[in-house]
């Protein structure tokens, strides 16, 4: 960090660098290693179908995120980094990541989450709620880094690496525990995704409701669901289940709106007294500066996506003018690059950022504590829809 302040220093006295010269360098370096991860991840994708591991038509169990900040941290420890790169990387952690949480939002309609009806969402609410409370409780008995246990507690509780990213800048988390949230939710998140459609069967039999209700509360990540969901239907022929576990998903997904500011507020009510990394007295932030703008922007652009499939089921142009295929395609495209490019290119520059000398002395408590978070989600999603899931009609 010395280096990069040091760098930084000389910029800011250097009037003759305009931005582009600046920030070129380092996003271009993002970029490259955001499209080694999508295409390594797509690789995995390909080789794991061959296996017959997942089915046909199955996306990559391991988003292009994940690899992204893999190759990140293994150039950065191998290859020096210039400095003239840790200007644009920072930039790239810190715009791309908020634009892509925001074109998230056209993923998101609240038409889908209204089909869960009066059932379905408060079984959800009480999966994330297990998740937040089972990781904070035992990051505060495991006397662990707070920040780390909070992102665990959002990436379990709500929609894996996502909510990871968006809750890291409101919490000011560093690099080192972002990488290790992100490892930590992607290992468990792909054993719940192998295991978890077998588990199904033997709970909930031929019941497509009751399992993709439990495929969609007990995964981490929307990818995973998805390819647990596709593992059910071929083992045991049941299309519907597919269909609930994604519409489960997305609901889930929704709650980000809400937890950011609660998990955040959390964060600083029961942190440490002094901050991190200057090692002055911390204040609780006013209510409003817990809701960071590209929250607001991502609920915008949710609404947007939700009046527009309004418009359509009233057989009229999504926003007036757009028909089925053209709004399909504008959300679709809009929502992907943001969640492959603008996230994977965030995500790049945290790997890029990234020392392994940072994670000495973090251990594997903080994967423990993931892994308890992982197995009460599930306990108390199978528990409450063996109660409750017959009530639940989509």
């Amino acid at each position: 960090m010395g280096k990069i302040k040091t760098y930084m220093d000389k910029l800011a006295v250097a009037p003759n660098r305009n931005f582009f010269s600046v920030n070129f360098p380092g996003i271009v370096l993002c970029f490259i290693v955001m499209v080694a991860g999508v295409y390594l991840a797509n690789l995995i994708g390909v080789v794991v179908v061959n296996l017959k591991v997942l089915p046909e038509g199955s996306s990559s169990p391991v988003s292009g995120i994940f690899v992204a900040i893999i190759l990140g941290i293994i150039i950065r420890n191998l290859i020096n980094i210039h400095p003239i790169f840790i200007s644009g990387i920072a930039f790239a952690v810190k715009y791309a990541l908020r634009l892509g949480i925001i074109l998230l939002g056209l993923r998101l309609s609240l038409i889908e989450a209204l089909r869960l009806g009066a059932w379905g969402i408060p079984l959800i609410i009480a999966c994330i709620s297990s998740g937040i409370i089972v990781t904070l409780y035992f990051t505060n008995k495991m006397k662990q880094s707070k920040r780390l246990g909070t992102l665990i507690a959002g990436g379990t509780g709500i929609c894996g690496v996502t909510a990871i990213m968006a809750i890291s800048p409101v919490i000011k988390a560093k690099d080192n525990e972002i990488s290790y949230a992100i490892a930590n939710i992607t290992i468990f998140g792909l054993v719940s995704m192998l295991f978890y459609p077998f588990l199904a069967n033997t709970f909930f039999g031929d019941d497509p409701v009751k399992a993709g209700l439990f495929l969609g509360t007990a995964i981490h990540d929307t990818a995973q669901v998805t390819g647990a969901a596709l593992i059910y239907n071929q083992m045991y022929d049941i299309e519907e289940a597919v269909n609930v576990a994604m519409v489960t998903k997305l609901t889930r997904n929704l709650f980000i709106i809400a937890v950011i500011p609660l998990i955040s507020s959390l964060f600083f009510r029961n942190g440490d007294s002094k901050d991190a990394v200057n090692g002055s007295e911390r204040r609780i932030p006013k209510w409003y500066k817990l809701v960071p703008m590209f929250v607001i922007g991502f609920l915008l652009l949710a609404f947007l996506r939700t009046v527009g499939d309004m418009n359509l089921e009233n057989n009229r142009l999504a926003l007036g003018f757009l028909d089925s295929a053209s709004w399909e395609a504008f959300y679709s495209y809009g929502s992907s690059f943001g969640t492959t490019y603008m996230l994977g290119l965030a995500m790049a520059g945290v790997g890029l950022s990234t020392s392994f000398k940072s994670f000495k002395g973090m251990g594997l408590k903080p994967f423990y504590i993931g892994f308890i978070a992982a197995i009460s989600v599930g306990i108390v999603s199978l528990t409450l829809i063996s109660l409750f899931g017959h009530l639940v009609i989509i």
